[in-house]
């Protein structure tokens, strides 16, 4: 069976994991502290605080930038369903705009017309690796003063052309941005999250709360030579990361450059050999980003059945992903736990289905991600066409 993705672990992740166990510090720690730094210095961001995994980033920040219940967020529903979920955590409303066909992100023409007197933030996905359009966005939330978070879950290693010179996702352009360590993503560490800023003081809130609310750190209390009474001025979370988490991170941050060139350089070979198959609509790369190809998502022939291609590839030993989820489509979130623009306008938003958002849906319905992963041969991903080609059913174009 060729996965879907496969994580990029070896002995020196093995030995650090192995190191941390035995120096008796376990929980969140020294190690923590040395991975935010080499993570901050690796994206350019001033302060990056780690978490338990980029969900708990996403709710710290939404808090931060002063969500608060009965506000609005605007973002996609074309997104893994934290990206909505975090956003009624904070007692919120989800107010979805749609994507981009061509590039799985969020259309920043749907942007502005979303914008109420209760939009607190504005909550962008950098989609499966590919840098959204953040010059066209932060436009929009500067005039209308909204901060804008990004959910950069699969953006470890995505740049982006700012202001004529090549920066990594996370610098961050925006407010802040949000990272993830699940074994699916381009770098892991079992599971993890980190959130990067230029805001000390929301710096400061994020490891206030990730950590119960506690006054004093439990690294400087333990490391007192006098005693120390911690306080709780406000109610927390426990969203740490450990130090076995971290110790692996560090070692997977020295593998992300190579990392991230066997991921493009794998994408580059699928284009080629995708093109071959008639009616089929690859990934398009903006000329101002430069994607991780954390998954590759294709859009199948108009007259194909998705559920049969997917069965048929699987039959052969091939494991692929349906395309990226709609929250609206879910049982989670009914009519009332939602909003579009199209509301005010007798959008009909029921049943799984929305005028406004039709592109998310046919990207759902109509895509279906291809294993890639850094491992990956080129007799596999041959196989993996080959396979989409008989599943298909139709001949290569010459």
């Amino acid at each position: 069976m060729i996965p879907i993705t496969k994580p990029m672990l070896g002995e020196k992740e093995a030995e650090a994991a192995r190191r941390v166990i035995l120096s008796g510090w376990t929980s969140q720690g020294p190690e923590v502290a040395a991975f935010e730094k080499e993570f901050a210095e690796y994206v350019g961001a001033p302060y990056a605080c780690a978490v338990s995994s980029c969900t708990t980033a996403l709710h710290l920040a939404l808090l931060a930038v002063g969500v608060q219940p009965g506000d609005e967020v605007i973002t996609v529903s074309h997104s893994y369903i934290a990206t909505a979920n975090v956003i009624r955590y904070c007692g919120a409303t989800p107010v979805f705009v749609d994507i981009d066909p061509d590039t799985f992100n969020m259309d920043p023409t749907q942007i502005e017309s979303a914008v109420t007197e209760r939009t607190r933030a504005i909550l962008c996905v950098h989609q499966i690796g590919m840098p959204c359009d953040l010059a066209a966005i932060l436009d929009i939330a500067h005039r209308h003063s909204i901060p804008v978070v990004e959910d950069a879950a699969c953006a470890i290693g995505s740049e982006i052309l700012w202001q004529g010179q090549w920066e990594k996702i996370g610098n961050p352009q925006a407010d802040v941005a949000c990272f993830s360590f699940h074994p699916r993503k381009v770098i892991s560490t079992g599971d993890g999250g980190m959130i990067t800023t230029a805001n000390a003081e929301w710096d400061a809130k994020f490891r206030l709360l990730r950590q119960h609310g506690m006054s004093v750190p439990d690294t400087v209390r333990h490391g007192a030579s006098q005693v120390i009474f911690e306080s709780y001025p406000i109610v927390g979370y426990n969203f740490r990361m450990t130090d076995i988490q971290a110790a692996v991170g560090r070692e997977q941050l020295k593998r992300l450059p190579e990392i991230v060139d066997q991921r493009r350089e794998l994408a580059s070979r699928y284009q080629s050999l995708l093109a071959t198959i008639p009616g089929l609509g690859v990934p398009v790369e903006p000329d101002w980003a430069r994607s991780t190809w954390q998954s590759f998502c294709v859009r199948l022939p108009v007259e194909s059945d998705q559920r049969q291609v997917m069965q048929s590839m699987l039959d052969a030993g091939v494991a692929t992903r349906r395309g990226v989820m709609c929250s609206h489509r879910e049982v989670a979130y009914p009519a009332n736990a939602w909003s579009c623009v199209g509301r005010s306008e007798g959008c009909v938003c029921a049943d799984g289905s929305c005028q406004r958002l039709r592109h998310s849906q046919e990207a759902q319905d109509h895509t279906i991600i291809l294993p890639l992963f850094p491992q990956m041969s080129p007799d596999q991903q041959d196989y993996v066409v080959k396979a989409l080609h008989d599943a298909l059913g139709v001949m290569p174009v010459n």
